[in-house]
């Protein structure tokens, strides 16, 4: 129970901070986004249609229609994020726009519908709207869901360029691409650990140091060169930031020859690092 009522909260929220860049930055400036609010953003400087009322009237149907054919948990799950989102978006609609700078409006609104919606899907829940339709498509047509997703963005900044100016088009894949990168930062977190992974004869050695000086553990793959076809052990080892001189060190002392590849990881559960259970309750 506790959990439900964390991730409703979590929903509410998202969907609020969502509204206001919706609302406060990017239907005043013209940036149509993809999605049902960019659909809503053209709507209303075309015909001054409510924002919140469209997307209310086009979210009912879409809720319905994923219910029959997809599943109703699935509906229930989406239904309280969409309709938060819509009644944030009308209750907002008279809201004083933060900028008349289109490019501001374009990376602050993309910022904040990234935050938002980011925050909906890490509560379970989702915002509605084309990810409803994109499912339906993707369901009982080729298309995948990320195909169908990109679909319907491309169809509604397109239009965006027809009825106002190939530059607010320019502006709305901008904002597109900082809202899917916030997305995605909000639900795996800011890359604080890298993953160094070893190619060396000397990895048990240079493994045992690492363990003695870092405390860090590592995992043995067993790998074959293909141009040498002579059998390796490539170590795997997760650090923090703030270790990568130290292991280059270690490795460099051992075998100055070894192969290492150092690459971001966005999120790691497990002992030394975040804990599984807290990260499947928040």
């Amino acid at each position: 129970m506790l959990k439900r009522i964390t991730n409703l909260i979590g929903i509410l929220i998202g969907s609020f901070i969502t509204a206001v860049g919706v609302s406060a930055l990017m239907i005043p400036n013209k940036i149509a986004a993809g999605g049902l609010s960019g659909i809503a953003t053209i709507l209303y400087h075309l015909f001054s249609l409510s924002p919140g009322i469209f997307l209310f009237a086009a979210n009912i149907p879409l809720l319905i229609i994923s219910g029959v054919l997809i599943s109703w948990k699935f509906a229930l799950n989406s239904i309280v994020g969409a309709l938060a989102t819509s009644g944030f978006v009308y209750l907002l609609e008279d809201i004083i726009p933060l900028t008349s700078d289109p490019l501001l409006a374009t990376l602050f609104g993309g910022v904040l519908c990234g935050i938002g919606i980011g925050i909906v899907f890490r509560s379970q829940g989702s915002t509605g709207g084309t990810d409803l339709l994109a499912r339906i498509l993707s369901r009982y047509t080729p298309i995948s869901l990320g195909q169908a997703l990109l679909s319907i963005d491309v169809l509604v900044i397109v239009s965006a360029a027809l009825f106002f100016t190939p530059e607010y088009a320019m502006y709305a894949l901008i904002g597109l691409y900082v809202t899917t990168k916030l997305i995605d930062t909000v639900q795996e977190g800011i890359s604080y650990t890298k993953e160094v992974r070893i190619i060396s004869d000397n990895n048990e050695e240079i493994a045992k140091q690492i363990l003695t000086v870092m405390n860090r553990g590592a995992t043995f793959l067993y790998s074959k060169g293909a141009y040498t076809q002579e059998d390796k052990l490539t170590a795997i080892v997760i650090i923090r930031r703030n270790e990568v001189s130290k292991i280059k060190e270690i490795i460099s002392d051992i075998d100055p020859d070894a192969f290492v590849i150092v690459s971001n990881v966005h999120q790691v559960l497990g002992e030394g690092f975040s804990n599984i259970s807290k990260m499947t309750e928040s």
